[in-house]
C-alpha cells in the first residue's frame, strides 16, 4: 500500500489509507506509560488503586496489551443483555448469528477524552461507561468508589496527541478548500 496522491479521487482505498495513518498517531504516551517504565510518582495512590480495581473487576480480560484493548472482538452484553440492540455489530456485515452484537474491543488510550461512549454514543459519562461495562460484560455491580477509582486510572491513559498529526498542512488545506468550493 502506498500513499495516495492528493489529486486522486476519494476512494474506499484512499480513505482506508488515511484512516490507518491517522490511527497510527493515536497511540500516545500517558502517565501510565511513565509508571510502567519505573516512575512510581507518575500515578497518584487513587490511580494505582483504580488499576487494581480494573484488574480485580476483570476488565483486563478484554482490555490488555500496549493499547489496553483493540486486540479482539467481543459481544456487547456478554453476561447481561446490552440495552440497545439497534446496531447489531459485526452481524450487520457477516449475517452470522455468532456475530450478533459483536464489536471490536476499543483501546482505552485517551478514553477520558473520547466520549460519548460505546458504538452508539449513548453514554456521555466515563463513570457510567465503567459501570455499564462491569454490569453487562462481567455481571458485576460496582460500588461508587470502585467506579471512581477505575475512572481515575483511565485518565492516566491520556497522552498528548501531537498537533502536527491532526492539523492540515498548507498543501492539504488548499486541496480541501478547492474541493469544498462549488
Amino acid at each position: 500500500m502506498g500513499i495516495a496522491s492528493p489529486t486522486e479521487a476519494v476512494t474506499f482505498h484512499n480513505v482506508a489509507l488515511a484512516l490507518a495513518a491517522f490511527e497510527g498517531t493515536l497511540f500516545t504516551r500517558g502517565r501510565w506509560d511513565m509508571f510502567l517504565e519505573g516512575d512510581t510518582t507518575a500515578l497518584s495512590d487513587e490511580e494505582k488503586a483504580g488499576f487494581n480495581a480494573f484488574v480485580d473487576t476483570g476488565c483486563i480480560s478484554c482490555h490488555f496489551g500496549p493499547d489496553i484493548g483493540a486486540t479482539m472482538y467481543q459481544k456487547a452484553g456478554l453476561v447481561k443483555p446490552w440495552p440497545n440492540t439497534k446496531d447489531r455489530g459485526r452481524y450487520e456485515i457477516t449475517r452470522r448469528g455468532a456475530d450478533w452484537m459483536v464489536f471490536r474491543v476499543p483501546s482505552l488510550r485517551n478514553v477520558a477524552q473520547t466520549g460519548p461512549y460505546f458504538h452508539d454514543g449513548s453514554v456521555s459519562s466515563l463513570e457510567e461507561a465503567v459501570r455499564m461495562m462491569a454490569r453487562h460484560q462481567l455481571g458485576k455491580e460496582l460500588r461508587d468508589r470502585e467506579v471512581y477509582l477505575i475512572a481515575r486510572w483511565l485518565v492516566s491513559l491520556t497522552g498528548e496527541i501531537p498537533r502536527a498529526d491532526i492539523e492540515l498542512d498548507e498543501a492539504s488545506r488548499a486541496i480541501v478548500t478547492s474541493r469544498a468550493a462549488p
